[in-house]
């Protein structure tokens, strides 16, 4: 499996250290057309308005439709996840809405609001894991069929539909790979 990481802005190289630690080959994206050489994609963290111009600018926003259209995952975190969600702030935004959430920007407050804290659920396993949250958005809300996976002050902070998941923090910021294995588990479905 071969998995790409959208490389315009944001934590790019933390998720392609992540990946390789787990096995995977982990490539760039930088350009659409790479996207043909991918298997999987991560969006990652960033600042979600530089990331909408740039994806805008570059001319991503139809092929990431059309390449989470074919099944192939997608995982995004924090500015990732924003720029994925259908909706921001109640109102449906025209970008990727590749999963049925509601999402406030920068719901925990400014820069030295971020903090730390450990999530449970089920498909991470026993062990808490350490969530990195930097300006971090908040769900409002998801539709049907979004599955939430982990929660932070009664809010869904990880969630997965169907070959998408979201993350509202940096698991890449850590040196836990279990929600980037997480990620290379939806390969698994694809192939099935």
């Amino acid at each position: 499996m071969r998995a790409g990481v959208l490389a315009l802005q944001g934590a790019f190289r933390e998720h392609i250290r992540a990946l390789r630690a787990l096995g995977a080959e982990a490539v760039e994206i930088r350009l659409p057309a790479e996207l043909d050489e991918v298997d999987g994609l991560i969006i990652p963290g960033g600042e979600s308005t530089a990331m909408r111009k740039l994806m805008a600018d570059f001319g991503f926003i139809g092929p990431l439709r059309e390449f989470a259209a074919t099944g192939k995952p997608v995982f995004g975190t924090c500015a990732g996840l924003i720029v994925m969600a259908e909706r921001l702030g109640g109102r449906r935004q025209e970008l990727l809405n590749l999963i049925d959430i509601d999402v406030e920007r920068n719901a925990y407050g400014r820069q030295v609001d971020s903090r730390e804290a450990d999530i449970h659920g089920e498909a991470l396993g026993p062990e808490p894991f350490h969530a990195v949250f930097i300006r971090a958005p908040q769900i409002l809300g998801a539709g049907p069929g979004v599955e939430p996976l982990s929660r932070y002050r009664g809010s869904v902070v990880l969630a997965r539909q169907k070959n998408i998941l979201a993350a509202t923090f940096h698991p890449e910021l850590t040196d836990d790979t279990r929600i980037h294995g997480l990620f290379l588990q939806l390969f698994d479905r694809k192939a099935r």
